[in-house]
């Protein structure tokens, strides 16, 4: 067995598998940047909060530079007052205020549970044209015990000091007169300054329900 051969051999496990050790920038070219490609555009937990009962629901840390876009998905988001929205707005100081102007579209489709009407339609009276107040994601969702609302919203590069911030939602909420209502929402926060906290919260009341704050690089 030449030595090349048995070297090779060496660094084989009992499991037939290469040994960790087998491997290095040197025995293969650029390892540590393929890696990093992989590594690169993974999404990556970074917080779960979960209401009970709760007013609000506020990410305060962890929405910095370190990743170009962060991704929040709402899951079953119980309201306890019947017939209200699912809110978020947006803080450049911490979340001490969540006030930022914003210019938003919001349109949505909907199909009743009796088959009785359907619709695809822009939803004006719940965008923002240059508003401070907090955007609606999902509207008029029922407090029954099975009614809830799920869905994501996406906020790109919040850590830009050169461009607005743009972001993204689709939500379908189990509406309070029994209509499965799927809602768009887009728009931005009309700043340069780096956003770095986001609240979410029913336009009325209190609510159950998680959620999941992912960063993607």
């Amino acid at each position: 067995m030449g030595s090349i051969t048995r070297s090779f051999a060496n660094n084989i496990g009992t499991s037939g598998i290469l040994k960790a050790g087998a491997f290095n920038n040197a025995s293969l070219d650029n390892v540590t940047a393929v890696n990093n490609a992989v590594a690169t555009g993974g999404m990556k937990l970074i917080s779960s909060q979960t209401a009970s009962n709760s007013a609000s629901i506020s990410f305060t840390t962890g929405i910095d530079s370190t990743y170009k876009e962060y991704q929040f998905y709402f899951i079953d988001i119980h309201p306890r007052t019947d017939d209200v929205a699912f809110t978020f707005n947006l803080s450049t100081d911490g979340g001490s205020n969540y006030n930022i102007t914003k210019t938003t579209t919001k349109f949505y489709a909907y199909h009743f549970e009796n088959d009785s009407a359907t619709e695809l339609t822009y939803q004006s009276n719940q965008d923002l044209a240059q508003s401070t107040a907090f955007q609606p994601l999902a509207d008029r969702i029922g407090n029954g015990a099975d009614e809830s609302t799920s869905g994501y919203l996406t906020l790109f590069n919040p850590s830009s000091t050169v461009f607005v911030k743009h972001f993204i939602s689709s939500a379908n909420e189990y509406n309070q007169a029994d209509v499965s209502v799927n809602s768009f929402t887009a728009g931005y926060g009309n700043t340069t300054s780096a956003i770095n906290a986001v609240q979410f919260k029913m336009s009325s009341g209190n609510f159950d329900g998680t959620i999941l704050m992912y960063g993607i690089k």
